[in-house]
């Protein structure tokens, strides 16, 4: 049965329903937060340190970033001129964009589709302490407290500065201090970064779109003044300084509101935040960020082996550079490399919008694909670490943004989905449910091309958080996304007769293998994987709740229905496209037609899954190869991983630790992932940062409900002996692991809702049954 599509006014409900659904909050005021008495002490390992300060042109390779989930800042920590670029993760150009191009697919330029742009710039001068003047200079991101520390001597008197992004006080905060009779004096400037006329402590502005925006800045000094001269605030004498910064939009995750609340004024609410905060004491402020950032970053803990004392004696680039060059395992860097893209997460996804192309981290208001949200991969891999690297909460941001798009995005397919013009249209003239474009931004538009498997791929997501958590209030907000995307697909797959045997099977409509090959295949892999798996998780979703049965019943004979791919007998290869022909680039850097192996997990090496499509899927993945753009090479990581080929999955963590030159693929001195979009120029894009991490973890664990395998690839580079803490599994686990020799020796199970399952090594498992909230612990795995 195809349901009849929404009206305007269905619609509009169902942007209420959403609404009140969606937890995702506007730049708005917040309680007083707890006050800590103490800063808990905080592991070396996790601390990254520079020997020089980033380059102000150079910000996005060099620059430390520090974020609270809504605003994020890059800084160069130079002792005379501290430079910080901030972003508000809702500063959006653009609109609904709801007026198609003449092929019927969405405009994509920065005024209509929109982009992310920088909020303001904030310059701290120091005249008399100039680089050139000063000795010892050294910088430290520790990633446990989540604080950017710069310490340089002049004249012998100790300089220190420390910098961190707030979530519970909503700002951005610059202490300066000293030991040893010194002083500061010099000026802050707090500039827009769209033409806006301010005053020296806060300004105002607006886009076309109705995005209203403004930022405020408060400074408190100690022994010395503070005043305003002109545009400036002028510090003199200074035995301490501390800036606080704040800032943020009227927008609103609300559809029926068209995503602004106008009558929220950012700069009346960014001047309030500042001063609030500015009344308590640096170290108060300080106290309370870290107490917060560590409830986060100590959830998970990992091992993965003991570096050497060279190795620890060169900073963080030098590092980077020696594991290329030496071509000698360093774990401990490699376990920080994970608790670096940790450490992104939880200053880039919290109680906002969530993590874009580059996250709340631009050096300038043009970013590449408008820092947009792309839905054939990036958005997916930016969120794979969250629930397997112990930061569940930080995955909230993502399920939220999807549920206040639902109403745009099934008023878009309403409207404009079946257009004549659009290649990827329902040929058989129905229409229901929704889906959305290649790239969406936060106002419910579409950018680029239409996306008819993305929907299914985004609920896939968004399920899996489900199977981590087993969170009953997650399913509820997500079972509208999960049911309108399968009467999507009710309403678009065309039934085929098979030539070889004649059956009758279910294929999706025309479109596109991401990003390569026709633009009109039908059946394409991609395709069959995502939906098969969709409706699998929506008839879990409706039994667990208990709706919809007989829809349940519709939706699982249409599974039972679906073509599913098969071997080429040319190639030897898992088919791509309906055909025995590769149709693209054999060595393309999507792996689209693998999802049934990662992320899905319908493709399993533990012989449920038919050996020659195994096999298949192996060769693809053989002809794919090794070496490409960071998140392609971590995507490679992960299914090498699921294959348990642990030498293939480690080679390409560490292809992606290479350092980047001359803007080529790699890692960047501020460890970001550099992204070669042409010779000789290179930008940041964040998945890799965060796909990277989850390979490893996959490396190490390996879950699906009722089933846990430990170290399933684990390479000899860590074998010796290491630990995980707190590691997601699906069905309903945290898991502790620690293992000696290649072997696990203790593993313990703590329930968040699971009650049984299978765990073991090497072949070997047992039955474990645990009550919800209680833990298991197992010895002598492998034996």
């Amino acid at each position: 049965m195809i349901p009849t599509p929404p009206s305007r006014r269905g619609v509009l409900a169902l942007a209420a329903a959403t609404a009140a659904l969606a937890s995702l909050p506007a730049f708005t005021a917040t309680a007083a937060p707890r006050r800590p008495t103490a800063v808990p002490s905080a592991d070396a390992r996790h601390r990254l340190w520079w020997r020089a300060p980033a380059d102000e042109h150079s910000l996005i390779e060099q620059g430390l970033p520090v974020g609270n989930g809504r605003l994020g800042a890059l800084a160069t920590n130079d002792p005379g001129r501290e430079v910080l670029l901030v972003t508000d993760v809702t500063m959006w150009t653009g609109g609904l964009n709801d007026t198609l191009d003449a092929d019927g697919q969405f405009p994509y330029g920065r005024d209509d589709f929109g982009s992310l742009t920088l909020l303001a710039r904030l310059t701290v001068d120091i005249p008399d302490h100039d680089l050139s003047a000063v000795t010892g200079y050294r910088r430290t991101l520790d990633l446990a407290q989540g604080v950017v520390t710069t310490s340089y001597v002049r004249s012998g008197v100790t300089y220190r500065r420390q910098m961190f992004a707030s979530h519970p006080d909503d700002v951005i905060v610059l202490h300066f201090s000293q030991s040893g009779g010194g002083r500061y004096t010099g000026t802050i400037t707090l500039d827009g970064t769209h033409g806006e006329n301010g005053t020296a402590d806060s300004f105002a502005g607006a886009f076309p779109g109705g995005l209203r925006y403004g930022a405020a800045v408060e400074a408190r000094g100690d022994g010395g003044t503070v005043r305003t001269t002109g545009s400036r605030l002028e510090f003199t004498g200074c035995r301490q300084l501390t800036v606080v910064l704040s800032g943020g939009t009227n927008y609103t995750p609300d559809a029926a509101a068209h995503y602004r609340d106008p009558g929220l004024d950012p700069r009346a609410l960014a001047r309030t935040k500042v001063r609030t905060a500015a009344r308590h004491s640096a170290g108060a402020l300080l106290r309370t960020h870290v107490a917060d950032h560590r409830a986060l970053f100590d959830r998970f803990g990992l091992s993965l082996g003991t570096s050497s004392a060279e190795q620890r004696a060169l900073d963080t680039w030098e590092r980077i550079q020696a594991r290329a060059r030496d071509d000698v395992p360093d774990p401990e860097l490699e376990a920080a490399y994970v608790h670096f893209g940790r450490y992104l997460m939880i200053a880039g996804s919290r109680d906002s919008l969530p993590l874009g192309l580059q996250g709340p981290w631009l050096d300038g208001n043009d970013p590449d694909w408008m820092g947009d949200y792309h839905t054939d991969i990036n958005l997916q891999m930016n969120y794979w670490m969250a629930d397997r690297a112990g930061l569940s909460s930080c995955f909230d941001a993502f399920t939220d943004y999807c549920v206040a798009q639902l109403p745009s995005w099934t008023d878009l397919t309403r409207r404009l989905f079946n257009d004549p013009r659009n290649r990827y249209r329902n040929s058989s003239g129905r229409n229901a449910g929704w889906t959305l474009a290649i790239s969406t931004n936060p106002f419910g538009g579409g950018g680029w091309w239409w996306h008819p498997a993305g929907n299914a791929w985004l609920c896939n997501s968004l399920f899996e958080h489900y199977e981590y958590t087993r969170s009953r209030a997650h399913l509820e907000k997500i079972y509208p996304l999960l049911k309108g995307a399968c009467e999507f697909w009710e309403a678009r797959l065309l039934t085929t007769t098979l030539p070889d045997d004649g059956r009758e099977v279910l294929i999706a409509d025309s479109d596109w293998s991401p990003e390569q090959g026709p633009l009109d295949a039908k059946g394409i892999t991609y395709a069959q994987e995502l939906v098969w798996a969709l409706f699998g998780n929506y008839r879990t979703a409706a039994r667990e709740l208990g709706r919809d049965a007989g829809y349940a019943r519709t939706v699982g004979a249409l599974r039972d229905k679906l073509y599913l791919p098969v071997v080429s007998p040319k190639t030897g290869r898992l088919q791509e496209w309906m055909s025995p022909d590769d149709l693209g680039e054999t060595t393309h850097r999507h792996l689209s037609p693998l999802v049934g192996l990662f992320p899905g997990d319908r493709i399993r090496p533990d012989g449920s899954t038919p050996a020659d499509i195994v096999t298949g899927a192996t060769a693809l993945l053989t002809a794919r190869g090794m070496n490409s753009f960071g998140w392609a090479n971590a995507w490679r990581a992960l299914c090498w991983a699921r294959l348990k080929n642990a030498d293939k999955a480690y080679q390409l963590v560490v292809t992606n630790l290479r350092p980047s030159t001359g803007g080529g693929n790699g890692t960047a001195p501020n460890l970001f992932d550099v992204y070669e979009v042409e010779r000789g120029r290179g930008i940041f894009q964040i998945d890799a940062n965060f796909g990277t991490p989850a390979a490893v973890a996959e490396m190490l664990l390996y879950s699906r409900p009722g089933h846990l395998e430990l170290l399933p690839a684990l390479p000899d580079a860590w074998a010796a002996a290491g630990s995980l803490t707190g590691a997601g599994a699906r069905g309903g686990f945290l898991v502790d692991l620690q293992w000696r020799d290649g072997k696990p020796t203790e593993v313990r199970l703590h329930s968040i809702g699971g009650t049984t399952t299978s765990v073991g090594h090497a072949g070997t498992f047992r039955t474990v049954r645990v009550r919800p909230g209680e833990t298991v612990t197992l010895r002598d795995l492998a034996r």
